[in-house]
């Protein structure tokens, strides 16, 4: 079965896709322009190429016709006369700059010249013929005696007439032509740039409008309208009511959100109180039961309290995302720490924890603040392997920072899941404590609702070489405890620890 395939586009299809690709890639603007000043050239030039042929060929037409007037007069205004053995013709007053007038023989001999060194012309023709850059002309002229005025004989009468006059003229008309051509082709261009740019201001202006309302967000901002009922005008109403329509929808949208939060942060809330009841009956039941009704109590104990921390996640994240603050009061981070170590104690007995704690107090929720540096510290526990390293600090920076870093020198943060760490519900493929990928997310809206910041670095932990580690830093506004007399009377370590 024979299939047939198309050829293949040879050199000169490929040349014009690559030119037509190039053309497609420049401005609107400089497409327009240069279409104007391309047809312009070519108009202009089929204009010169016209008026030029016409006007060349009348001012070479004229020269000849007067070279043959000339000629045709000369015969019978010389007056040639023959003396003994010599011709005697009056040439020197006919003659002007630029023509040459020769008396030849009928067998080519010269008699008389005009110019001393014009060139030779040849043997005389009737015909009109150009030769040494002249035109040259032969008529036939009689010759008188000078004794009685009897008629002696025939010769040539050469007349001649430079072309470097009128070939010069020819050339500055075709100058002159070009010049135009190229001027106006110029001119087009300009002409055709200035009236493109003012064609696509309104686009231009419509574009930076679009461009304001997607930095700003702000679908409510309208685009300006076009006076003329054009292309222009249209689209500007086109995307005015597209905007209309997409900030009715942003309206609903957040007004959909905004009840979806406080319906999470409510039934968050509400579910404490049954949560907390159930989970005192299950503890009742798991230390009174045996067997396995006790052991069914526990693992109902167990799910209740991870309920119970999922439930307190959502109503924190809830709470965070309705804008609704705790009250914020000073707290020393390095005690929150403490506590934070200690409650996890049972559970970090596989891992060297060490701490390096500083005083350093903020304004905020300790609730909250508890959270984020439990939430830190569990990472830390869940991602890495036993016998891993991680040290917690606290401190306070020259400019005025509270600073709590906990790292590690474990596996560190796979490069696919790095850029979405702090989302929500995302978890790590090592993670060994069936989390609900809610820890991050919370770290960082605690940090935010406290006016800080939070980010993943390379851990410093380790020898080089070793697994890049894991380098958590919180930032957060330090509180000033300075009072009235100056003094700075914020508790000292040794008290924090004790």
């Amino acid at each position: 079965m024979l299939k047939w395939a198309p050829r293949p586009p040879g050199p000169l299809a490929r040349a014009g896709a690559r030119l037509s690709a190039s053309f497609d890639r420049l401005p609107i603007r400089v497409r327009l322009a240069g279409v104007s000043a391309l047809l312009t050239f070519v108009i202009l030039c089929a204009f010169a190429l016209a008026i030029g042929s016409l006007t060349v060929e009348r001012i070479r037409s004229d020269f000849n016709r007067q070279v043959l007037d000339t000629a045709e007069q000369l015969p019978s205004q010389l007056s040639i006369t023959v003396y003994p053995f010599d011709v005697k013709p009056e040439l020197n007053d006919v003659a002007r700059g630029g023509e040459v007038i020769n008396i030849v023989a009928l067998d080519g001999t010269i008699l008389a010249q005009s110019r001393a060194k014009a060139p030779s012309f040849g043997p005389p023709e009737t015909a009109p013929r150009t030769v040494h850059n002249y035109r040259v002309l032969s008529r036939p002229a009689i010759v008188h005696l000078q004794e009685d005025g009897a008629r002696w004989g025939v010769v040539w009468i050469e007349y001649a007439h430079s072309v470097g006059a009128t070939e010069s003229t020819c050339k500055r008309v075709e100058l002159f032509l070009v010049l135009g051509v190229l001027l106006g082709s110029l001119l087009a261009l300009g002409a055709g740039m200035a009236i493109a740019r003012r064609a696509m201001a309104p686009i231009a202006q419509l574009t930076s409008t679009a461009a304001e309302i997607a930095r700003t967000r702000d679908p409510s901002r309208g685009v300006p309208q076009s006076p003329a009922d054009d292309e222009v005008a249209e689209l500007a109403r086109t995307l005015e009511g597209m905007l209309h329509e997409l900030d009715a929808a942003r309206g609903e949208t957040e007004s959909m959100l905004v009840r979806q939060r406080q319906f999470v942060a409510d039934a968050s809330h509400e579910l404490r109180t049954p949560l907390t009841s159930v989970l005192a009956n299950l503890e009742l039941l798991a230390e009174g039961l045996q067997g396995d009704e006790g052991e069914a109590a526990r693992s109902a104990l167990r799910s209740s309290q991870r309920m119970r921390r999922l439930v307190g996640d959502l109503l924190l994240l809830a709470r965070t995302d309705a804008a609704r603050e705790v009250a914020h009061e000073p707290c020393n981070l390095a005690q929150i720490v403490v506590e934070a170590a200690g409650e996890l104690g049972p559970v970090s007995a596989a891992h060297d924890i060490s701490l390096d704690i500083h005083p350093a107090t903020v304004l905020g929720a300790r609730d909250e603040l508890h959270r984020l540096t439990i939430n830190l510290l569990e990472n830390a526990l869940r991602h890495t392997p036993p016998g891993t390293a991680i040290r917690v600090s606290t401190g306070t920076t020259a400019d005025g920072q509270v600073e709590l870093v906990v790292e590690d020198d474990g596996p560190g943060v796979p490069d696919e899941i790095a850029p979405a760490l702090f989302e929500r519900f995302v978890r790590g493929a090592g993670d060994r404590g069936g989390s609900f990928g809610l820890g991050l997310a919370i770290v960082q809206a605690v940090a935010v609702s406290h006016g800080g910041t939070v980010t993943l670095e390379r851990s410093r932990l380790g020898e080089p070489g070793a697994d890049a580690g894991a380098r958590f830093v919180v930032s957060l506004p330090v509180y000033s405890h300075l009072d009235d007399d100056g003094q700075d009377h914020r508790p000292s370590l040794q008290a924090v620890i004790d």
